[in-house]
């Protein structure tokens, strides 16, 4: 049996349909129900849903085998996992954001809000910019807004809540989208399905 942990969501519900499509639906998977794990009874996969931060955890542990997760938090959090295949889903950017007016005073150190802490300091560290980070867990565009930050560094989608706070992009730090990875032992001892359902989404994906 092939585990599969997917987020919650939108996201999760695509790549469940998709996953279906080339042949891995399960038949107890119900969209309106409120379970977690979902089972099929040919007994080849099932499925279960978590919050889209956790999924690398659950994959690392061997909960599941392969899970889906975006680049962000494989960014951030560094996952002991086989990152196997971009899914070209959820296209977002991590970004550098700001007032639409500012302007960098390189004499004291820059603070930054964001919930990204590893990936700001990670961006800064290589520009060599002395930070103060500002963790936040949620509204990150409320920092500057509010004057507790200069700049956050956020994920951006559309950039409509960012203009709507007068705000906006001043550098992007990379390209965001769905991945889809593996346990590391499970690649090893399921490799022939793992590598099968690799070969079939590729096919849909492109």
């Amino acid at each position: 049996m092939i585990n599969i942990a997917l987020p919650k969501g939108r996201l999760g519900e695509k790549v469940y349909k998709m996953l279906s499509q080339v042949g891995y639906g399960c038949d107890e998977y119900s969209e309106d129900s409120r379970k977690l794990v979902f089972k099929d009874s040919s007994g080849e996969v099932s499925y279960f849903w978590v919050k889209p931060a956790d999924v690398s955890v659950y994959v690392e542990l061997g909960a599941a085998d392969i899970g889906v997760v975006g680049k962000d938090i494989l960014n951030e959090y560094d996952p002991d996992v086989y990152e196997l295949l971009d899914l070209g889903l959820g296209k977002c950017s991590m970004c550098v954001a700001a007032k639409n007016d500012w302007i960098d005073d390189i004499s004291v150190p820059l603070r930054v809000a964001t919930k990204f802490t590893r990936t700001a300091e990670k961006y800064f560290g290589g520009l060599g910019r002395e930070i103060e980070i500002i963790k936040l867990n949620g509204s990150i565009e409320l920092g500057p807004v509010l004057g507790i930050s200069d700049v956050i560094v956020d994920i951006v989608e559309t950039g409509t809540t960012l203009r709507e706070n007068n705000l906006r992009v001043f550098e992007r730090i990379y390209d965001i989208s769905a991945r889809l990875i593996s346990n590391k032992s499970a690649y090893k001892f399921k490799n022939e399905e793992i590598r099968n359902i690799v070969a079939k989404l590729s096919e849909v994906t492109r």
